[in-house]
């Protein structure tokens, strides 16, 4: 797997004009109001189509890009694609930190900066009841870590699977301790990022070719 972890204050001016960009994520980028939101925007989705391009050996603003059927109900809005390439990606920002994961073999990333302790108070629930037990016997003062820690390894596997949100996040159980929990026919591991941020990749584990089926 190769992993990219970007400041978007450091590549905001190289990316503004986004020249690369689709008509569609330029109508996106707009969209925002904030400043910030653009460039963390333009930031991260340049930097994906540059390195698409040189993985596919063609220009960036050319890279199609597409979404695969959601493997819970079929509509368009799996993980992100390259229509009829091997190349499997997925992207993840927030505040100044923009993820980015290149494989072959479905993957997923996801980055949050820290949320405060009234934030995990309120959405603590959501998670997994040993994930909820786990957080609960931690000082206050290390709550928000360990919930960061948790929830990116749930939305990159998450992503990596295709469903995203679509399963509850309370299902799977990803821990939120110092080592991920284990997910059969995945690899998870935390990614290190800077400082008030937490960050995680899900990769999926290639099945063995059983050399007795035709």
């Amino acid at each position: 797997m190769k992993l990219h972890v970007l400041r978007v204050s450091e590549h905001a001016a190289d990316a503004r004009d986004g020249a690369v960009l689709s008509e569609e994520e330029r109508a996106r980028c707009v969209a925002f109001v904030q400043e910030a939101d653009r460039d963390r925007y333009r930031v991260a989705h340049t930097a994906l189509r540059r390195e698409l391009a040189a993985l596919l050996g063609t220009d960036p603003a050319a890279v199609p890009l597409t979404r695969e059927a959601c493997p819970l109900c079929g509509g368009p809005h799996g993980r992100p694609a390259v229509p009829g390439n091997p190349v499997h990606f997925s992207l993840s920002h927030a505040g100044d930190v923009v993820l980015l994961a290149f494989d072959d073999a479905p993957v997923g990333v996801d980055v949050e900066a820290h949320p405060t302790a009234a934030t995990v108070a309120q959405t603590v629930r959501a998670l997994h009841p040993r994930e909820r037990a786990e957080i609960g016997r931690l000082p206050s003062a290390d709550r928000p870590a360990a919930f960061a820690r948790c929830w990116t390894r749930k939305e990159a596997y998450l992503k990596g699977t295709g469903t995203g949100l679509g399963e509850d996040p309370s299902v799977t159980y990803v821990g939120s301790l110092a080592v991920p929990a284990e997910i059969p026919g995945w690899t998870l591991t935390d990614v290190e990022v800077p400082d008030g941020y937490a960050a995680a990749a899900a990769v999926a584990v290639p099945r063995p070719v059983d050399p007795h089926t035709p």
